[in-house]
């Protein structure tokens, strides 16, 4: 299966090296070339010697995603740090790109309850930790 990340901070870093792992071809683009620091963190060698693809460019722009491979992707990740840019480019994914599997980070609970409502699968925190901590508070009474 061919992931394509979007965001290669500590969330989509961590992804990407799972995915590797268990043997899916791995693609990431980030804006910041540093990032690929991430990716060979822990790593016997490079993300790329290991398997890993790694493209520099925005992800709210057709031709770097092009470049990473959106038109091979069964699986994208948006997981950069701003919601409004993860769910534009979810969007265009799906749309766009008829992506099987699109799922994106969104920290405000509001916008990711409206987007799964939409068709975008989200990955929320803030409602995780809500539901964990209102579920050790019915363990506690």
């Amino acid at each position: 299966m061919f992931v394509l990340i979007v965001g290669a901070g500590r969330v989509g870093s961590a992804l990407a090296q799972s995915m590797l792992a268990k043997g899916h071809d791995v693609s990431v683009l980030d804006e910041d070339p540093l990032s690929h620091e991430r990716l060979d963190a822990g790593l016997p060698g490079t993300w790329e010697e290991v398997g890993g693809r790694f493209t520099v460019g925005q992800g709210i722009e057709i031709e770097a995603l092009l470049e990473a491979g959106i038109e091979s992707a069964d699986v994208f990740i948006a997981s950069t740090r701003g919601d409004n840019t993860n769910l534009v480019i979810a969007q265009v994914a799906q749309r766009r790109f008829q992506v099987d599997t699109v799922i994106a980070r969104v920290m405000d609970p509001a916008r990711a309850t409206w987007f799964a409502e939409q068709g975008v699968r989200t990955i929320c925190p803030t409602i995780e930790a809500i539901g964990m901590f209102e579920a050790a508070l019915g363990e506690v009474a």
